[in-house]
């Protein structure tokens, strides 16, 4: 099976020659990461493809894809609002800002908007405590810090203008 593009393959082959040839495993992460630049998500066939490559199980590539919620185990939309949901955040008002946006969007965290264009999606700590609540947005991975309703509003609506 070939889903992850020829053109992607010679990058897949510079990172593994970063390791030893019976040390294949490590390069998973960076390989994921490939795979997903080139799908947008991780469907579990592409994950079969990298566990090919790497000449692991299959299971050993989900186990570690479905643990890092930087990685999509389903369709995201064009922009994906991580939102940091550990204490330090939720002290400050970041369940607020959830239930806030999902009314807003029309959605629950875990869901993309009818247009294909947000994703909400919950993570665990964004390492900026002091400056909660705070949002992550990729596909850039831009941080947002000290989130309110009012910039929460304004930047939905610099989202849905870029499109």
């Amino acid at each position: 099976m070939q889903l992850i593009k020829e053109k992607r393959k010679s990058d897949i082959s510079d990172i593994l020659k970063r390791y030893p040839a019976d040390r294949k495993k490590s390069a998973l992460l960076p390989i994921l990461h490939i795979a997903q630049e080139e799908n947008g998500w991780l469907p579990v066939e592409i994950m079969d493809e990298v566990a090919e490559i790497l000449d692991i199980k299959p299971i050993e590539v989900y186990e570690v894809a479905s643990f890092y919620t930087m990685f999509h185990l389903k369709q995201v939309g064009k922009y994906v609002i991580e939102i940091c949901r550990t204490g330090p955040c939720c002290n400050v008002g970041a369940e607020e800002l959830i239930h806030y946006m999902e009314n807003k969007l029309g959605i629950v965290c875990g869901e993309t908007t009818s247009d294909g264009l947000i994703t909400l999606k919950p993570v665990e700590c964004l390492a900026a405590c002091g400056t909660g609540p705070v949002f992550q947005i990729g596909p850039e991975y831009y941080y947002y810090e000290n989130m309110t309703k009012e910039k929460v509003d304004l930047l939905i609506d610099e989202l849905r203008k870029k499109g």
